[in-house]
Order: structure tokens, then C-alpha cells, then sequence
């Protein structure tokens, strides 16, 4: 084995020093760098921006062209198109994503005179029937996303990457369908991805500004990072993502300015310390507050009673005005017959003279009792007595939080039991039927009390209909009684199983008394009383929501035929149906642009073979790349693929559905490692401009100018075949871009066999026959 030189040992250890997750490489000399190798090489700082006009110009022709087509409702346009109708309306709506993206729709229908009327109920409806301004709401999206690739190319800039790097990132943003498809719709996802990229920006020149720490400048972009990042994530959650990007190059960054021998000098741990406040503060502390900001406009607007009352405590209800449910609730007294319903399933606690099977499928033996179930319409077999436990409380006496009871099965004159039985669907839970009086009131008694809890009830609080979401929990066993939307056999003739859950906490064991239906109409409890708007505190509405929103995120876990699996999105192995027209044959399938896709995902392979490379190289004693070219592939190549990587490798332990769209943050930092790979590969730095960095790095001016040597003539002779390299990757991602058209933009209708030529894969796409 070769005995490295102390030459290349010392090489090899300034190597590891400047190994890290940062935007840029060694940015004290980017301005030095710049103006002496990339720009010499690449072209001038007016190429660039001619580059810029271009490349945005083309995003806004491809992003706007045809946007009127189709004028009906168009695939989750029914979800997002409605929420902002609702705002415009001030009637309470529910999402499991948070506000902004949707407020920005609301304020473009807003800017129109639009007065939300059309609640986009059906994929189909006309926008041109029900005269809806649907061009304006498109153009929020298309605008957002044509900006985006402005963005992506103002990132390679930013980076001190050469013009056709620049160019190649942004253009396989430019040309790619499903980046497009996404941003001609009223969908989320082009918010989404413009406000990741420009975090990414601003964290970029917030991070060159690092040797000016504390200055205006400093602080604007760090500042605007963390306003990028609030945006990212109140629109959707996923936005998490953006902040575990950041997050890393940030404690890289931190971990630098810890180091004793950093260069320009050591920090002082006082010093340290307001490096990480301000970070902690800008980062964190300001894009929460804008976080809660955005819900506070959010609940500012929804002042009227809406469909999203029935996800919310009767507390947060009473804060909106026009509310019917609570305007109807009524007192319960003992001995009132009652129907109680579930508030997640609404099915109506049920019973009837049918017994459970002696023996389940799986062999278990039942109790063999009458059948207690849920059922989804209103029944005389829904009606139940509310029993006091002593059976000797005066009538007329209000039902109270807390309080200790029996439901009396009304046509059938059995009483409500919970026992040490196994439920038909769950061992673990326990069974509930019904008994006789006799057994009731005999050796069965304890088994027949049950606490009502109020949500948030307080001490001696009067339970009421409607307004009154309870937990009816078994006394004995302290099981919550709990219903879940899976049939029983034909022997419970398809009705819900109604089971005793021993996890009391979740909020699906929550009921509410619905109606009196034997309360006579003059009773003076039904004697309506105007009742006046509540107030709640901010941050106790805030964390309902939050609850709430959270719960219903991770309930999205049924199947959908056009779900997919993280596995499946790098390759492009499916897409998702958007539209149909069988008269004309036009569909949108939302679909990438397989071409584009295949060379970034391609080259994030490259990237990770090319760093395995040169780490078994250096292993080995051998360095064969410059300081530079290093430095910029594990530092701002690096942080490119970093934001790829937890963009992307989350998706993987996530349980809820996913679609193709998840993926877009993902492939725009994919393009962004595309764009520096082919800089690194087809322009490197030669001998000569390493020399000058070094001699820079030093603190000392290059030496006087010399006649251009035959290594800046390879220098020129590379940046033409970064060129090459960029026009064959654009042209190779302009025919898939072009192939696909008709199904991105919707039109013109395409032959049996001209979606038969589009079925690369196996897509799953209309009139293939």
C-alpha cells in the first residue's frame, strides 16, 4: 500500500474541514470566484439575466396558455374551490390543512367581486352556467407556479453556478407536465412548492451575508427565510419538511461557528449564543407567529355557522353566529326518552329483539344477548330512557355532568349492559347488550351503570341535546362505548358493531343526545331564548383545530385507486385522472414528465456514486478532485440533495394516503442537484483557477494576469460541453414535455392510438379503447 505524501495528508485534512450541508462553498470568496472562473467561463452577468427574462417568460406562456380550459369542475377543485367560497360566505368550514393557500384563493375571488354562491359540490358542474370567475382563481396557482421556475433558476445563480446549469434546473421545472398540471388548477400544491424554493433562496443569501452577521441585510434574510418556511407549512403540513432542510444546514452552520479554529476567527460562547438566538428567533420563534397569524385570520373571517360545525366542541360552536344546533339544544331531565347518536359516524345507538350468534366466524363464543348496534337512520328502535341509578329521583331533575345513570331500551323494556364479553369484531373490547329489569335490578345491577362525561364539562354542568358531546363510560370496567363504520354479518343485518373501548381518550368515543322525541312541543323547555355569540381565546380555539385537524390528517388511510407509494414516484410508474370528456375524448391525467423525471432521478444516483467515489479515493490516498469542485459537491450540491432526501424519505413512514403530488417538492430539489451535476461533470475548475482560489483564500491578490495557458483553454473547451450537455437534456425533456401535452392541458381529444403511444408504463389512461 502507497504511503500518502505529507503534501496530499495535509490536502486530504483541509478536505474534511470544508465537507458539510451548506448552500454555497466558501462564499467569503464568491464574489472573487465568480467574477475570475464562472463567469469568465459562463457568460456575463447580462447572459444571466437575458437567461432569467427567458426562462420566465416561458414559464408564464406555459403556465397561463389554455387556463380557461375545461369551465367545469375539475377533479379536488371541488374541495379547494369551495373552501374559498365558504370564506367569501364567513360560513365556518373544515380542512386538515391549515389556512394560507386558501385565503390566498379567497382573496383572489375577493379581488373579482366574486361572492362565493357556487359550491363547486360535483366534478362536472359548469363554471359558465353558474357564473363563477374561475380564470381568476386558476391564475393564483399558474402565477405561484410560473414564479416557481424563476425561483429554481435564481437558486443556481445565487449559488454561483454556471448559465447552463441555471438554465438546465430551472428548464426541467419549466417542462415538466405534472409541475404544470398542478399549477392550472384551484389546487394547493403550487403555494406549496413556491413558498419550499423560496426558502431555499432566501436561506441561500441569508447564508453568503454570514461574514456580515447582524447587519440589515443579515437580518432581512433570515427574516424572510422564516417567512417562507411559516407559508410553507400553513398551507400544508408536509411543509415540515422545508424545516428539517433548513434545520440541518443550520446546525452544520452553528456547529462551524462553535469550532475554536474557524477561519476568520474564533467566537466567543456570549458571541455563539446570539448566533443562535437570532437563528432560533428568525427560524423559529417569527414563523410561528405568523403560523398562528394566518389562523387568526382564519377564524376572523368564519364568524357565521357553517358544515364545519359538527367537527368542533359545543364551546367553539357557541362563537359562531347563526348556529341552529345550539339555537335548538334542550335541557335533559331524567326519565325523557332520548335518541343518541355518534358524532363522528352519526349512526343512532339502536337495538332490537335480534340476539348475537352463539358462535362468531372466528369461533368465539357470544353472550348470546340481545343485539345493541348503530344504526344510520331514524327508528322508534333508537329511542332510550334516561334512568336515574337509585330509580327513586324526583322527575323533572336535570341530567349532570358526571352523573351515574341507566338507558332504558324503550320498545323492547330492557336496560343497556356492558360486560366481560368479547365484541363480535374485537376480542380486546367488551360486548354491550341488554337485559331485563329483573336482571337489571338484580345480580346484573353494576353492570348496568354508565357515567355520562361531558367534553369539557364542568362540575354539576346540565347536559343538553345537541350542544351536549359526551363519553358514556361503563361504570364498572371503565370501558367508553365506541361504534366504528366496518358492517356486521347479515346476522346484525349490516348495521355498526357497538363495542366497549378500554382507550377512553380518543375523540371517536364521543356521542350527543340528539332529540327528545316524545317532548311535547309547548313543554317550556322547547321555549327558544335568543342566544348571544361567545367568546373563546385565540389559542384554546387554535388548539381545538390543531386537534381536530391532526386526528382527521391521519384518518385518511382508505384506498384510493389512484394512490401511490413513495417507491413508485422517482420512476414515474402511475399518475392520477384529473378530468374526462367522452365526447371529445379530451382527458387530464396528471402525469410528470417521464423523460425529466428519469434523467433527475437518474443523477441522484450519480450524485451519491460520484461522493462514494471520492470518499473510497481519498480512503485509498488518492485525491482527484480540486478543493473547489469538492466543496461545492458536498456543500451546496450537498444541501440540494439534503432537500431532496427529507422532501422525499418521510413519505415512507407515513401511514395516510399519498399521491404522485407529494412528490413535486421532492423533484424540484432533484432538478436543482440535475442543474449542479452538469457543472460538475462538464465544467470543472481547472488547475490554474484552483491555484488563484487558493492564493485568494490566503488573503493575497492572483498573480499579474498571463496569456491564456492551454488548461483555461480546456476551461472553454468544458464549457461547451456543459452546453452540449444542457441542450440534450432540455431537448430530451422538451419531446416528453411536448408528447404529453394533451393530457396536462386537457386538449385536443386523442385517438385510440394516440393513447396507446402515451401508455409508456401502463398509465392508466381513458379512451385506450
Amino acid at each position: 500500500m502507497a504511503t500518502p505524501t505529507p503534501n496530499n495528508t495535509l490536502r486530504q485534512r483541509n478536505v474534511k474541514k470544508n465537507v458539510g450541508v451548506s448552500p454555497i462553498a466558501d462564499a467569503e470568496l464568491d464574489s472573487y470566484v465568480k467574477a475570475n472562473t464562472t463567469a469568465k467561463a459562463a457568460g456575463s452577468e447580462r447572459e444571466y439575466q437575458l437567461g432569467f427574462v427567458v426562462v420566465t417568460v416561458l414559464a408564464f406562456l406555459t403556465r397561463f396558455w389554455g387556463i380557461s380550459h375545461p369551465n367545469e369542475v375539475v377533479f379536488d377543485e371541488v374541495h379547494f374551490g369551495k373552501f374559498a367560497s365558504y370564506y367569501l360566505e364567513r360560513t365556518y368550514f373544515f380542512d386538515v390543512h391549515p389556512p394560507f393557500g386558501k385565503l390566498l384563493f379567497a382573496f383572489m375571488g375577493w379581488l373579482v367581486g366574486y361572492d362565493g354562491h357556487f359550491h363547486f359540490e360535483n366534478i362536472g358542474d359548469s363554471y359558465i352556467v353558474n357564473k363563477v370567475p374561475y380564470v381568476a382563481f386558476r391564475s393564483m396557482p399558474a402565477l405561484l407556479g410560473a414564479l416557481t421556475v424563476s425561483v429554481v433558476y435564481l437558486i443556481m445563480w445565487e449559488s454561483a453556478y454556471s448559465l447552463p446549469a441555471c438554465i438546465v434546473a430551472a428548464g426541467l421545472v419549466l417542462l415538466d407536465n405534472a409541475h404544470i398540471g398542478q399549477t392550472r388548477l384551484i389546487l394547493l400544491d403550487a403555494t406549496l412548492v413556491f413558498t419550499m424554493a423560496c426558502s431555499l433562496l432566501c436561506y441561500i443569501k441569508f447564508y453568503k451575508l454570514r461574514h456580515e452577521p447582524f447587519s440589515r441585510k443579515w437580518w432581512k434574510w433570515l427574516i424572510l427565510t422564516g417567512f417562507a418556511l411559516s407559508c410553507d407549512i400553513s398551507t400544508k403540513y408536509v411543509g415540515t419538511f422545508a424545516f428539517v432542510t433548513i434545520g440541518c444546514a443550520v446546525i452544520i452552520d452553528l456547529w462551524d461557528l462553535l469550532d475554536i479554529k474557524r477561519v476568520g476567527g474564533a467566537l466567543t460562547l456570549p458571541e455563539f449564543g446570539k448566533h443562535f438566538a437570532a437563528r432560533a428567533f428568525g427560524l423559529i420563534i417569527m414563523p410561528f407567529l405568523f403560523y398562528l397569524f394566518w389562523f387568526q385570520v382564519h377564524f376572523a373571517i368564519l364568524s357565521r355557522s357553517g358544515p364545519g360545525d359538527d367537527f368542533m366542541t359545543p364551546e367553539f360552536q357557541e362563537t359562531l353566529s347563526d348556529n341552529v344546533m345550539l339555537a335548538n339544544s334542550v335541557t335533559l331531565n331524567y326519565y325523557d326518552t332520548v335518541t343518541i347518536r355518534h358524532k363522528e359516524t352519526k349512526a343512532y345507538l339502536h337495538s332490537h329483539e335480534d340476539r348475537y350468534p352463539l358462535r362468531y366466524d372466528d369461533g368465539r363464543v357470544s353472550s348470546q344477548g340481545q343485539q345493541v348496534t348503530g344504526y344510520p337512520f331514524n327508528d322508534t328502535n333508537n329511542y332510550w330512557q334516561i334512568i336515574p341509578q337509585d330509580n327513586n329521583q324526583q322527575m323533572g331533575r336535570a341530567v349532570k355532568n358526571s352523573d351515574i345513570l341507566r338507558l332504558r331500551h324503550v320498545l323492547t323494556d330492557t336496560i343497556l349492559l356492558s360486560h366481560d364479553v368479547a365484541s363480535p369484531y374485537y376480542p380486546t373490547n367488551q360486548e354491550f347488550t341488554t337485559v331485563s329489569q329483573e336482571d337489571a335490578y338484580g345480580e346484573r345491577q353494576a353492570d348496568t351503570l354508565f357515567e355520562v362525561r361531558l367534553m369539557g364539562g364542568k362540575p354539576g354542568q346540565e347536559v343538553k341535546t345537541i350542544s351536549g358531546h359526551f363519553k358514556l363510560i361503563h361504570n364498572p370496567s371503565k370501558v367508553a362505548m365506541w361504534t366504528h363504520t366496518k358492517p356486521l354479518p347479515e346476522w346484525g343485518f349490516k348495521h355498526q358493531e357497538i363495542n366497549g373501548n378500554k382507550q377512553i381518550a380518543p375523540s371517536s368515543n364521543v356521542w350527543f343526545f340528539e332529540d327528545l322525541p316524545t317532548l311535547p312541543e309547548d313543554d317550556a323547555r322547547r321555549v327558544r331564548e335568543e342566544k348571544k355569540v361567545k367568546t373563546l381565546p385565540f389559542l384554546r380555539k387554535w388548539f381545538e383545530l390543531q386537534r381536530s385537524m391532526f386526528w382527521h390528517n391521519s384518518q385518511l388511510t382508505s384506498s384510493h385507486p389512484y394512490a401511490s407509494f413513495p417507491y413508485q414516484w422517482p420512476f414515474l410508474l402511475g399518475g392520477v385522472s384529473f378530468w374526462t370528456n367522452a365526447e371529445t375524448r379530451q382527458q387530464i391525467y396528471f402525469l410528470g414528465n417521464p423523460v425529466g423525471w428519469w434523467i433527475a432521478s437518474s443523477l441522484l444516483a450519480v450524485y451519491a456514486g460520484i461522493v462514494l467515489a471520492d470518499q473510497f479515493t481519498l480512503r485509498r490516498g488518492m485525491d482527484a478532485l480540486d478543493h473547489r469542485s469538492r466543496s461545492r459537491l458536498y456543500n451546496s450540491t450537498g444541501f440540494f440533495f439534503l432537500a431532496w432526501a427529507t422532501h422525499y424519505f418521510p413519505f415512507y413512514v407515513m401511514g395516510r394516503q399519498l399521491f404522485l403530488h407529494h412528490y413535486l417538492p421532492a423533484h424540484l430539489a432533484s432538478t436543482l442537484v440535475t442543474g449542479a451535476l452538469v457543472e460538475f461533470v462538464f465544467a470543472a475548475e481547472p488547475a490554474e483557477n484552483e491555484i488563484t482560489y487558493q492564493a485568494a483564500k490566503a488573503g493575497k491578490k492572483p498573480a499579474v494576469k498571463r496569456h491564456i495557458t492551454a488548461r483555461e483553454r480546456f476551461a472553454g473547451t468544458s464549457m461547451l460541453g456543459s452546453w452540449i450537455a444542457a441542450a440534450v437534456i432540455l431537448g430530451l425533456a422538451a419531446f416528453g414535455w411536448w408528447f404529453f401535452l394533451p393530457l396536462t392541458y386537457g386538449y385536443p381529444g386523442l385517438t385510440v392510438e394516440q393513447v396507446l403511444r402515451r401508455k409508456w408504463l401502463g398509465y392508466d389512461l381513458h379512451f385506450a379503447k
